[in-house]
């Protein structure tokens, strides 16, 4: 039996975004019906994807319509996608630095602690901070906490996510400056929200390798 091949659509079907992907996806499986089984699911699997692809975008399209506010911020920041837009002070970490850290987490291991056998059994030399120490001065790094300088004026609420994925490549030594670098990464409207992913340097003043790299996770509320 000959493959019948599926009749291109009218453009007043394409009125209804839904409903023609719908049916542009009843054509296709009616096609596939006579293809191997194997070839048939590999198909049809991959139509589906590509379809919720469409309603994804679809969907985020109308999150932006729903807030001008919203829609801003998002061209704003599109157009800086993958591009550095922000660098930051120096910050010092000084031992004073590193012990009240160690106080509050409980993390007083003699590599940051101890200076005197630091300098005798550390490879460093020194006393080094607390990775998560980086970690948490990332808001002040990113100038994210002062709220005579907001970031994101238009929203009505900035909430931090969480973190996708961190890495600290080198460590800090007691007495060494850091300082972020930023860049847009990814963008994802949602309702009346915006989801926002950060990549963050950490860089260490004079050392050729960063102390933390990190993904951050903001959702913007308007």
């Amino acid at each position: 039996m000959g493959l019948k091949l599926a009749q291109p659509l009218q453009k007043s079907d394409r009125s209804n975004n839904s409903k023609y992907h719908q049916g542009l996806r009843d054509r296709v499986e009616s096609t596939l019906r006579y293809f191997p089984i194997s070839i048939n699911k590999r198909l049809t699997d991959s139509f589906s994807y590509i379809n919720h692809y469409f309603d994804f975008t679809h969907e985020q399209q109308r999150f932006l319509g729903e807030s001008s506010e919203l829609e801003l911020v998002f061209s704003r920041l599109n157009a800086q996608l993958n591009e550095e837009t922000f660098v930051g002070g120096w910050f010092l970490i000084d031992q004073d630095c590193i012990d009240n850290f160690a106080k509050v987490t409980g993390d007083s291991q003699w590599i940051h602690t101890d200076p005197e056998r630091a300098q005798q059994q550390s490879r460093f030399k020194t006393t080094v901070s607390q990775g998560f120490l980086t970690l948490a001065l990332i808001p002040i790094l990113t100038d994210s906490v002062d709220p005579a300088k907001t970031v994101y004026p238009e929203a009505r609420m900035v909430v931090n996510c969480g973190i996708n994925k961190v890495v600290f490549p080198f460590p800090v030594k007691s007495g060494k400056r850091i300082r972020a670098r930023t860049q847009v990464i990814k963008l994802t409207p949602m309702k009346k929200s915006l989801e926002i992913i950060r990549e963050v340097t950490i860089e260490i003043e004079g050392c050729k390798r960063p102390a933390c790299i990190a993904e951050m996770v903001l959702r913007l509320y308007f």
